[in-house]
Order: structure tokens, then C-alpha cells, then sequence
């Protein structure tokens, strides 16, 4: 686990395990310091990561100082350049790149007329055909970048690896981030109709090779990429679980739909909306319906050795791991053992487990796939409009059943409800 100076991020790996990990005897002192420098750094970065969601809250398109905010959906000049330029891309892809470079460049032309830095009459033929297109990338461009385990955010990405339409390289690394990254993508597109993660195509950048052995990965919205250690003693593959990397775009894809505070139940939700679309996308890569699925987020990521199954059981909240290096998971399945806490956000990680059961519970009983019935319900809840920053689990559970009646019936209504009953999640009766 490498020390380094990083912005608001999601850590994929809970800051309870790197806490187990730093606390426990059974581990050797270089192990337990480089947690603690790891839990430190986590808790550095809460601040900037509520003034994210915070800002996410204010009236889109402008940011905190009133200003326009900087459009971040479209692919940048530099990487269009390189694809068009690159042989040994596919020519559908390179011409495609082409296309949208002139595009990018016409956008521009216009916000530098609009701010008065160009003259207008040059460029009124230019501005004319920008004014006929949207804003928006009609492709999402992947690319992959090698940080070679330099440990300092700031350098990312790194060096320029593979772009959209490469072929694969010989770091396996490389190719699974962009494979997964294609999987996460094909997955919105195709069950949702949603394009890339903010549904303007908007570019996902990956760096691998992060850090010397650092054992996580995490989406970093400031810097608006993907990030892969290597892992070390515990933890490694994760650029190899699809539903990791599906677990870290959908943080984005909440950030575009429903943002939700990351702190105590809203922070909560949020890692439960990651834990439950990165599920349903490792089940559609593994053909399996709801009731032939494991429910296990980041199955391989523990190394060979480690007395345990995964990250976490949607399943079975509490049951994923039980080492004497990492202690017990410590997710609670019930909402009767929520309490209040000062720690992870107000247990941001810790209590996403209680909506997670609720997720699988509704799964199951609807059936088949699971984002036929129960993901589409989450996905309309998030995209309602009805999800207040802070929303308690009450209130999310509320919105699913409205949804879930919407689109399925009473008897969906039923069936959801009952999901969040049975996990504690009830509303309120009065005399």
C-alpha cells in the first residue's frame, strides 16, 4: 500500500479492512504501518469528497464561484489526436476520431466567440454548423495508461498504452481494464440506453501499475479516471473483477443521475447503488440469473491464502471474510444494528450491506436476471429526479416501490417492499 497525495477518491477496499489490517497482531509491523498510512490518507481526502457532492447539489452547469463549469464529457484534443493519427487502430475507429476532432475544435471556436475572443464574422460559418450538433461525442473513447508504479497522483495518467481500437498489448493488466471498462460500458448502453457513464459518451481513462504494491483501486471524480495498484499481500486482481471496475464507473454515473451526499445513509446508498450495478454487470458477463448468482463483490481479489470468499456478500452482508490479518467482515444485514458512527463517513461501507440484502432480496424473488425487474427499479429511482442528496434508506426504499409499481404492478410494489421489510428498512406507523 503506497503513501501518496491523492484528491477526493473512492477506495475499493474498505478503510474497516485496512483498519482490521493495521490493528491486528498477526501481521507484521511494515504490513500494519503501511494501513495506517493508507487510512490516513483516506481520511484527508473526506472533505474534498463532500464538496464534490456538494457541489453536485447546486444548479448544474454552474460551479461553487458561480462560474461556468468546465464540460468534462468530451474527449480531449490530445487523445482524438492520437487515435486519428494512430495506424495501428481500426479504421472505423481512426475515422470516427477524425470526426469528432473537427466537432471539438467547432465547440471551441464557439466558447471563445462567446467570450469574445474571436471574431465573429471568420468564424460564422463554423458556428452555423456547431449550433446543428449537440456538445457530445457521438463514441466513447477508452484508453489505458501504464503509471508505472510511480506512487504520486499528480503524474497520472502515466504513459499512453492502448486507445480505443487497439489491438490487445502483452500486459495483461492493460487489456482487462480495458475489456472490463468496455463491459461496464456495453452494459449501460445496452440495458439502460445510457452512453458511457455521464450519457455524453463521455471518454474513460484508466491508469494500471499504480503505486509500488498498493493494494486498491478507486475512481477519482477531480481527475475523472480510473486508478489500479497491483496489490501485494492480501489483495490483487483488480483490474481482472469486472465488478470492481463497475462498482468504481457507477460512482460516476451517480455523480450524472442522483447525487447523493457521501456521509452516514446517503454515503451509504451510494456505495450500494456501486455495489448493486457492479453486481448486476459481473452477472451479465457471467450469464447468470439472480438465483444462481454468488452476489459476491470482488471474489478475486483475495490472494490464495486469505480465509475468505470476497470484498463483500450482497448475500450474506457480514459473511465475506474471517481471517485473524483482517478480522471479521463487520457489515451488518439488518437495519436493526445500524448505529451511528464517526468513522468511514458515518459508515459509508459499513452499512451500504443493509441496502445491499435488500437489492438481492428483491432479485431473487422477482426472478431471472437481475437487472430485468429489481435493476431497472433502481435505475428509474436514480434517475427520477426523487433522490435527495441526503436521502435516508426510508426514503430510497420509498421510491423503489413507487417505481417498482410503475413498472411492474401492484405485485412489483409488493415485492419490493417486502425486500426492505425484511432488512429493517420500514416506514414509520403512528397512533
Amino acid at each position: 500500500m503506497a503513501t501518496r497525495n491523492h484528491h477526493n477518491v473512492c477506495y475499493m477496499v474498505p478503510p474497516y479492512l485496512l483498519n482490521a489490517i493495521a490493528e491486528s497482531s498477526n501481521n507484521e509491523d511494515p504490513i500494519r504501518e503501511s494501513a495506517r498510512n493508507a487510512l490516513s490518507l483516506h481520511k484527508s481526502c473526506i472533505g474534498k469528497r463532500e464538496k464534490r457532492f456538494t457541489a453536485l447539489t447546486t444548479p448544474r452547469g454552474f460551479n461553487a464561484a458561480g462560474n461556468i463549469a468546465q464540460h468534462r464529457s468530451i474527449v480531449p484534443d490530445h487523445m482524438l489526436q492520437h487515435i486519428a493519427d494512430c495506424q495501428d487502430v481500426d479504421s472505423t475507429t481512426r475515422d470516427c476520431a477524425k470526426r469528432d476532432l473537427e466537432h471539438i475544435r467547432n465547440v471551441h471556436a464557439k466558447y471563445q466567440q462567446a467570450q469574445g475572443l474571436r471574431d465573429e464574422s471568420s468564424d460564422q460559418k463554423t458556428l452555423e454548423a456547431t449550433d446543428k450538433s449537440s456538445e457530445t461525442t457521438e463514441k466513447t473513447y477508452r484508453a489505458v495508461y501504464d503509471a508505472q508504479n510511480d506512487e504520486k497522483e499528480a503524474n497520472l495518467p502515466g504513459k499512453l498504452v492502448r486507445v480505443e481500437g487497439q489491438a490487445a498489448t502483452k500486459d495483461e493488466s492493460v487489456n482487462e481494464a480495458y475489456d472490463n471498462a468496455g463491459h461496464v460500458l456495453s452494459f449501460y448502453a445496452d440495458i439502460f440506453n445510457w452512453k458511457s457513464i455521464d450519457n455524453k459518451n463521455m471518454h474513460v481513462v484508466s491508469s494500471v501499475h499504480f503505486g509500488k504494491n498498493y493494494e486498491n483501486a478507486f475512481w477519482d471524480p477531480e481527475i475523472a479516471q480510473m486508478v489500479y495498484g497491483d496489490g501485494h499481500t492480501f489483495l490483487t486482481n483488480f483490474t481482472g473483477c469486472v465488478d470492481v471496475i463497475g462498482h468504481e464507473l457507477t460512482h460516476a454515473v451517480t455523480e450524472h443521475t442522483s447525487p447523493l451526499d457521501y456521509n452516514g445513509q446517503s454515503g451509504a446508498l451510494n456505495e450500494h447503488v456501486s455495489d448493486a450495478f457492479g453486481i448486476m454487470i459481473k452477472q451479465r458477463v457471467e450469464n447468470e440469473t439472480a438465483d444462481n448468482a454468488d452476489w459476491l463483490i470482488g471474489e478475486n481479489c483475495l490472494m490464495p491464502g486469505v480465509k475468505g470468499v470476497a470484498l463483500r456478500s450482497m448475500k450474506a452482508p457480514g459473511t465475506a471474510y474471517d481471517d485473524p490479518r483482517f478480522g471479521k467482515d463487520p457489515q451488518p444485514a439488518h437495519f436493526k444494528d445500524y448505529k451511528m458512527t464517526q468513522d468511514d463517513n458515518g459508515g459509508v461501507h459499513l452499512y451500504s450491506g443493509i441496502p445491499n440484502k435488500a437489492f438481492y432480496n428483491a432479485s431473487v424473488a422477482f426472478g431471472g436476471y437481475s437487472w430485468e425487474k429489481a435493476g431497472k427499479i433502481w435505475w428509474e429511482t436514480m434517475k427520477s429526479g426523487q433522490i435527495p442528496a441526503k436521502c435516508t434508506f426510508v426514503q430510497f426504499a420509498d421510491v423503489t416501490v413507487d417505481k417498482a409499481e410503475e413498472l411492474f404492478g401492484d405485485s412489483g410494489a409488493t415485492i419490493v417492499r417486502k425486500a426492505w421489510d425484511d432488512v429493517g428498512v420500514t416506514r414509520k406507523s403512528f397512533p
